[in-house]
């Protein structure tokens, strides 16, 4: 897939590689995305064994830090170190980006909820970050990988709910994957990738639940636009994994 948007005055239907073409592209142009099929296949999962770990979004607590007073988002954080094919899962910690990074919300300690237990120690995750770390090692060379969890409910209890408040951006990680859990009954939330040193971007909006879009941070700078409802009760269901070498952020 290459880059094939100067302008952003459209939307792309987004193309999607096998995961066994997930690394040549993230070299290739520093982005892949993978539909849900080929990536439960890749996980020995039948899909239905994704999409059966929703309710997992559905008891997530307010997001306590938005800093522009909106009620809209929700979330779980929690982090791991992926060492080869070993999960470790570290003691709870907060999230913290510096300014640079993120000039709404960095310079703080977020404590988050982490992740139910339940979710975390099923075999289906573990596989999932063992994965994608190896990916990542395929790009930037065998290592541990830090890896941070991040569960969001964007909702539309303001009206409007802001995916990413801070608008386009980079985490200061290595690796960004963002994964669609569901969207019900909203209208937005539109994917936008743009080249960080160049002219290029692309759009489109992630609709089929568990399609894996994977970024490379350091190569490219992505945002996703606000939500708005189609009925009372509209949101939007992520599960965020950020993959980053020689450690956390800060703390």
């Amino acid at each position: 897939m290459m880059w094939n948007q100067p302008s952003l005055s459209s939307q792309a239907a987004l193309p999607r590689v096998s995961l066994s073409e997930l690394v040549p592209s993230l070299k290739d142009q520093g982005f892949a995305a993978i539909d849900p099929a080929s990536l439960s296949s890749a996980l020995g999962e039948e899909l239905s064994e994704l999409c059966a770990l929703g309710p997992f979004w559905d008891d997530l607590p307010a997001d306590a830090y938005l800093r522009d007073g909106g009620r809209y988002r929700r979330r779980r954080h929690s982090c791991f170190v992926i060492t080869g094919s070993h999960v470790e899962c570290v003691p709870h910690r907060a999230h913290w980006q510096p300014v640079a990074y993120n000039a709404l919300h960095g310079g703080i300690e977020r404590w988050f909820e982490p992740l139910d237990p339940a979710l975390v120690n099923q075999a289906l995750w573990g596989r999932l970050l063992v994965r994608l770390s190896q990916a990542c090692s395929e790009v930037k060379g065998d290592q541990p990988w830090f890896v941070e969890a991040h569960q969001f409910r964007i909702d539309t209890t303001d009206g409007i709910g802001r995916p990413t408040p801070e608008g386009a951006h980079r985490d200061g990680v290595d690796f960004v994957a963002v994964i669609l859990v569901s969207r019900h009954n909203i209208k937005g939330g539109e994917s936008r990738i743009f080249e960080a040193d160049g002219p290029h971007g692309i759009r489109f909006t992630l609709s089929e639940p568990w399609t894996l879009l994977m970024m490379d941070d350091e190569r490219v700078i992505h945002e996703t636009t606000p939500i708005q409802p189609l009925v009372e009760g509209g949101h939007r269901d992520t599960l965020i994994l950020t993959f980053r070498r020689g450690g956390f952020q800060g703390l």
